[in-house]
């Protein structure tokens, strides 16, 4: 490190300055919960005053062997429409839960859908290397599992990519990253906004029980999960793989992506506490042993911070934490094995 670098005093702050939130097994559990919801609810910046029409589009469906394929577009907000694929599995009785996959920093949702190239033909191509490991083919498992699969197109990510950038990896967030900045908004709290009304488009589905609504997703789309499951209520089971960890372990201390940051949070609190959020709810954290972005003891920390708020908040065995024993991936065995048993919605 260079002697004058402002990383110096940084992570000195990340080391020895208290958040003023942090999780207090003594405080009043109930105050101090609702004053984590009011601060989070400020730190993903403005959302929108109220909810335009969906206007649900469905381009086209397609039977498959297993599984009914349906192209959808909505609108979460002017100017913001959501591609996504709803792939609902002929064996399941109806209606079926359902679970939202957020493929992370990649080329698109295609990934989570196990095709190495876009359905739209010829946007993306030559992802062989990105589904050929790391069980990032989510929408796969979740038919398989007997669930119905909302594939997600993320702000900035595959179609709905910056035109400010040329790559089609993580650098497409930059821009929109800090422009959201810029006009008092996030980047992450409007992917968190776009999940909300997901919801709102599968409650209209009566293929779908309403009741029975997931969330998962690996890297940047991990780190969309967790918050998402933190701001809505409706996610009852929660699978955040390879994001949830301490900042000084993580976005703290290495460059990711601008999208990951919440400004000001670590004044008030750390990974950890959002959970406080999502509790007594279902949670399944899933860490990689080698995981050079989000490393192993910030992992292990920030889950016992989980664990903990679990235990005041009287469902201790409402959470559970999976670490593979690879990097920066899903690990599908044991993550859906423990899904299935906390959730118990297997027919």
């Amino acid at each position: 490190m260079k002697e004058f670098s402002p990383d110096l005093y940084n992570e000195y702050l990340l080391r020895n300055r208290k958040p003023s939130l942090a999780f207090d097994e003594n405080a009043d559990y109930d105050t101090w919960r609702q004053q984590v919801k009011e601060k989070l609810t400020e730190l993903l910046g403005d959302m929108p005053e109220e909810k335009v029409p969906l206007n649900i589009r469905i381009e086209w469906e397609k039977e498959h062997d297993t599984f009914i394929e349906k192209r959808i577009i909505f609108d979460t907000e002017p100017f913001a429409s959501v591609p996504c694929h709803l792939w609902i599995p002929k064996s399941a009785k109806k209606p079926c839960p359902a679970v939202i996959c957020l493929q992370g920093h990649s080329t698109g949702m295609h990934i989570s859908m196990g095709r190495a190239i876009y359905p739209a033909e010829g946007v993306f191509e030559g992802d062989e290397e990105l589904i050929s490991g790391g069980d990032r083919d989510f929408a796969v498992q979740i038919v398989k599992e007997g669930y119905a699969a909302l594939v997600l197109e993320q702000r900035a990510f595959g179609e709905r990519g910056s035109d400010k950038v040329k790559s089609p990896y993580h650098t497409t967030c930059i821009h929109p990253a800090m422009v959201s900045l810029l006009v008092g908004r996030t980047l992450l709290g409007g992917r968190v906004w776009d999940v909300s009304r997901a919801i709102d488009v599968l409650e209209l589905m009566p293929e779908i029980d309403s009741d029975r609504i997931a969330c998962m997703g690996n890297s940047g789309g991990g780190t969309a999960t967790y918050y998402a499951a933190a701001m809505e209520e409706r996610i009852k089971i929660a699978m955040p793989s390879c994001a949830v960890c301490t900042f000084e372990q993580s976005i703290g201390i290495m460059r990711h992506c601008d999208c990951n940051y919440l400004p000001g949070m670590q004044k008030f609190f750390d990974m950890g506490e959002v959970a406080a959020l999502i509790a007594p709810r279902k949670l399944v954290v899933v860490n990689g042993k080698d995981d050079n972005g989000f490393l192993l003891p910030g992992a292990l920390d920030a889950y016992d911070v989980i664990r903990r708020i679990y235990e005041k908040a009287g469902c201790k065995d409402n959470c559970r934490q999976i670490i593979g024993e690879e990097g920066h991936r899903f690990y599908a065995n044991p993550s859906w094995d423990v899904f299935r048993e906390l959730s118990g919605w297997k027919e």
